[in-house]
């Protein structure tokens, strides 16, 4: 089946002989009872085996799962708290003290936070590479104790597109575990595993629930064997989804393709007409012609996103003045929902760096991040104008 057919059918298990619900049943139970002490001792050990603690396994929870596994393409898949709760148990789960990381140097906050605790307290190394040539890749992962790849399909909040291809095709060829994160892209516009990734991560939080009503991550599995590898550490970890909240992401699911089409269309739209505005010095957006990730972004991608971003001429006062000036949009730190939100980095995320710390991320003192929304685009476009002056 086509993706758009596959999201709207979601994973569900059958609620008697011959039949079954039509919405996946909220099971809010932490536990399940056995008969027998042999059988609950065997589904314990088995992540696809019979429910028995909500922490291990959850009928609502499974359902995410197998949904998100279908939508990527893989064997399988777990579901966290959230999208930290997905990165952290993937890291954890893979790397012990003095294991080397291969990271893109522009990954999210988050994951560069836990990647640097790593390192300081467990002694992994991790070296920073640009994500556009694999030739960098193989000269930093030529070492005996590197484990993992780290990539973003989408880097936020520079909409960088890495050479997936190339750089998960040299990961393989040195037996190192290729991770991608996949929030920003969403399985509608690049499904990783596709391209060689062994380990694709989302913060369902963003486009895949797309309500800005949930918290929630996942891992989605190439391999059946490595799933079953990471899966007792994330047990111990305890970061697992909610029945509550996988039941709101598989509610948001069969509109993720209707959803993200529009949000690619809007966004492209408006990174146009924002770069014909008098007070834009530029604007980053994958798919317009003149970014930096243009060519691989158009290989790569089925679509541009809904992030873009763009720089102000008059520096942090001015980026701070338009996220206070906008109607429609909303100022939030957050992305991947119906309504368009807007960031200024160098105000908020980012304010304790220096001029010359957010020019080396890549971060202008300008830059304004939006996550632009399904509304009607000429609304959004006026309510540019105004907030621009």
């Amino acid at each position: 089946m086509e993706l758009n057919t596959r999201a709207v059918h979601v994973s569900n298990e059958p609620f008697a002989e011959g039949s079954w619900p039509l919405s996946v049943p909220i099971v809010q139970s932490s536990a399940f009872a056995f008969d027998s002490a042999a059988e609950l001792a065997d589904a314990m050990a088995d992540p696809d085996g019979r429910y028995v603690y909500s922490r291990r396994g959850n009928p609502t929870v499974r359902a995410l799962e197998q949904t998100l596994a279908g939508l990527e393409g893989g064997e399988g898949a777990i579901a966290f708290a959230s999208g930290m709760g997905a990165v952290s148990g993937v890291l954890l789960a893979l790397l012990k003290p003095g294991d080397r990381v291969v990271a893109q140097r522009c990954l999210y906050g988050g994951t560069h936070a836990v990647l640097a605790d790593l390192a300081e307290r467990y002694g992994i190394e991790v070296v920073r590479i640009s994500g556009d040539d694999p030739a960098e890749f193989e000269a930093a992962a030529v070492h005996p104790a590197t484990r993992l790849l780290v990539l973003e399909t989408i880097a936020n909040p520079t909409g960088q597109v890495p050479d997936l291809p190339g750089l998960l095709a040299a990961a393989r060829a040195l037996g190192v575990t290729g991770v991608v994160d996949n929030s920003l892209a969403s399985p509608v516009l690049c499904r990783p595993l596709e391209l060689g990734a062994d380990v694709v991560v989302h913060s369902t939080t963003k486009y895949l629930s797309g309500h800005s009503d949930v918290l929630g991550g996942a891992a989605v599995f190439a391999d059946g064997a490595l799933l079953r590898r990471v899966w007792p550490r994330t047990v111990e970890l305890g970061a697992c989804a909610d029945p509550f909240a996988a039941w709101l992401t598989l509610r948001g699911i069969p509109t993720l393709p209707l959803r993200m089409r529009e949000h690619c269309a809007n966004a492209a739209a408006l990174a146009e007409l924002l770069a014909t505005r008098a007070g834009v010095t530029a604007v980053h957006y994958p798919w317009r012609a003149g970014h930096p990730s243009y060519g691989t972004a158009r290989k790569v991608l089925a679509g541009g996103g809904g992030l873009l971003s763009f720089e102000l001429a008059g520096g942090r006062e001015a980026g701070r003045a338009f996220i206070e000036r906008v109607r429609i949009a909303k100022l939030a730190l957050s992305l991947g929902g119906v309504e368009t939100l807007v960031a200024h980095p160098a105000s908020t995320s980012h304010r304790e760096l220096s001029e010359g710390e957010l020019a080396a991320a890549g971060i202008g003192a300008g830059l304004v991040r939006m996550s632009v929304g399904i509304e009607d685009v000429e609304d959004l476009w006026e309510d540019l104008q105004q907030a621009l002056g």
